[in-house]
């Protein structure tokens, strides 16, 4: 057996796993903690723990050093361990959405393979300052956190495709978000924000642009010509 599925079974532990596993599916249980037994399964390349009520991540999870996805979301976690960045083979999904978590472990910024990060509905107020090492990321969902600003760094992830800040107090943007040249999507949706900047017009792949519900915001005399090369721009 190499696939495991004991989603929604109102388990309150984990039962004895065979040796071979490469995915397990722990969806929607009542797990309240990890077994440290799980991280003998060195061979798993997706495990999916969302929807329980685990509060706490052993930082012995850096042992599966062949999962390619983890899913951590619709937990109870405030923190989570900085060996999550030792996981040199998660290339596909990091999903940590819906937790409580306040602070974005700067060892994150390790996975230098990870494609699509999920860190919705936490209570983030900040970002590192150097988010440089997500050299292949190609989604980023902040939405619905707490950030009142981005780091200029954000501009070096240069094969990101989609950003989705929804919901946070963003006042402005830095100019280095002119320099996603492959980005398509920008979601800017319930902030604060007041202006733009012009580097925006760099962006030469964005087709959506989504600006709805900044209550303050003043449109540049830019976004019309922008929207009319071929971005739709949502106000």
């Amino acid at each position: 057996m190499t696939a495991l599925d004991l989603s929604d079974r109102g388990l309150t532990s984990v039962p004895a796993l065979p040796p071979d596993l490469t995915r397990l599916d722990l969806y929607k249980n009542a797990l309240t903690e990890v077994p440290a037994s799980l991280w003998s399964l060195t061979g798993l390349r997706v495990l999916n723990l969302a929807a329980n009520r685990i509060s706490a991540l052993p930082p012995g999870i850096s042992a599966l050093e062949s999962v390619h996805t983890l899913d951590l979301a619709h937990n109870s976690f405030d923190s989570l361990p900085d060996e999550l960045g030792d996981l040199a083979g998660l290339t596909e999904y990091l999903y940590v959405s819906d937790n409580r978590l306040t602070a974005f472990p700067p060892a994150w910024c390790r996975l230098g393979r990870l494609r699509y990060l999920g860190c919705t509905d936490n209570r983030l107020t900040s970002l590192p300052a150097d988010l440089s090492g997500f050299a292949s990321l190609r989604e980023l969902r902040l939405y619905r956190n707490e950030l009142t600003a981005l780091p200029e760094s954000i501009g070096a992830l240069g094969a990101l495709r989609e950003l989705h800040l929804r919901g946070n107090g963003l006042a402005s943007l830095p100019s280095s978000i002119g320099s996603l040249s492959e980005l398509r999507q920008l979601d800017l949706r319930e902030n604060a924000l007041v202006s733009l900047p012009a580097s925006i017009t760099q962006l030469s792949k964005l087709d959506k642009l989504d600006l709805r519900w900044n209550k303050h915001f003043r449109e540049p005399a830019w976004l019309r010509d922008f929207e009319e090369a071929g971005c739709m721009v949502l106000r």
